[in-house]
Order: C-alpha cells, then sequence, then structure tokens
C-alpha cells in the first residue's frame, strides 16, 4: 500500500521525481513556483517533511512557519520584487487545499491579481489564512482554527 509521501506531489518534488525547478533550499524547505500563478510572482514555500495543511501545526511549529515566510521573503528579494509591501503571503484552509502538504503561497504583486486570484489568495477569501494570523494563532492557541 502506498503512503500519503509516495503519491504527494509536493513530496515527489522534495524527492525529485520531477523536473520542477527548485529555486531555493535548505535542510528544511524548498521553494519552487506555482504551476498556476495567481499572481506575477506566486511561489510556493514547503517542508520536506511531510505536514498535511495548515490545520495540523502546533504551537511548536512556529520556528517552522517563521523559517517558510523568511523563504518567501527571500524570494521575493532574489527575484527583484519591487515593493514589498505589494505581497500576500499564506495558507489555504482546508478542506480547499489543491495539494495535501503544507505549502505557503508568496504572491506579488498582490494589488494586480486578477479577480479569481483575489477569490483565492485575497483578503476576502474564506479559503486563505495568511501567514501572519497563523503565527498568531499557534503563538496564542497552539494550532489554526
Amino acid at each position: 500500500m502506498e503512503s500519503e509521501e509516495d503519491v504527494c506531489a509536493f513530496c515527489r518534488i522534495r524527492d525529485t521525481d520531477t523536473d520542477t525547478e527548485i529555486l531555493l533550499s535548505d535542510e528544511q524547505l524548498l521553494c519552487f513556483r506555482d504551476v498556476k500563478p495567481g499572481a506575477t510572482h506566486h511561489y510556493l514555500i514547503v517542508p520536506r517533511m511531510h505536514i498535511d495543511n495548515c490545520k495540523a501545526l502546533q504551537g511548536t511549529d512556529v520556528p517552522l512557519v517563521e523559517q517558510m515566510e523568511n523563504m518567501g521573503w527571500r524570494i521575493l528579494e532574489k527575484n527583484k520584487v519591487g515593493d514589498l509591501d505589494d505581497v500576500r503571503m499564506g495558507f489555504h484552509i482546508p478542506p480547499f487545499c489543491s495539494v495535501p502538504h503544507l505549502h505557503l503561497h508568496a504572491l506579488a504583486p498582490a494589488s494586480k491579481m486578477s479577480f479569481k486570484s483575489q477569490l483565492h489568495y485575497g483578503p476576502q477569501s474564506h479559503w486563505f489564512i495568511t501567514v501572519d494570523k497563523v503565527l498568531s494563532q499557534l503563538k496564542t492557541r497552539g494550532k489554526v482554527k
């Protein structure tokens, strides 16, 4: 029987079973382009360890999420995003996760996202939670509600 990791698209990218270009990586994280970009710059930051989604995170995962956010800022700076105040960074909330492996979306410029992208990643989206809210909830509640 195959495990979740065997069929997980992001675990396959981690294991270099695909031709996805890895833009940044370290011992814990990978960063690559989103295959269906919602903005001019749309990157995914994923942990090497398989974690289902943001609801699976606990208070002890704050450093991991902070590292993910840091890599998001690094890839945006590396790709010369001019206005770092015009960025959306966050996670999809289950059950609205296209890939069941935790991934941080880093999108810019947020102000130029299409209507459809705004529905998926914008401030009014019911399916998207910012990295700041995730960190706040993990620090105060020990979980994402």
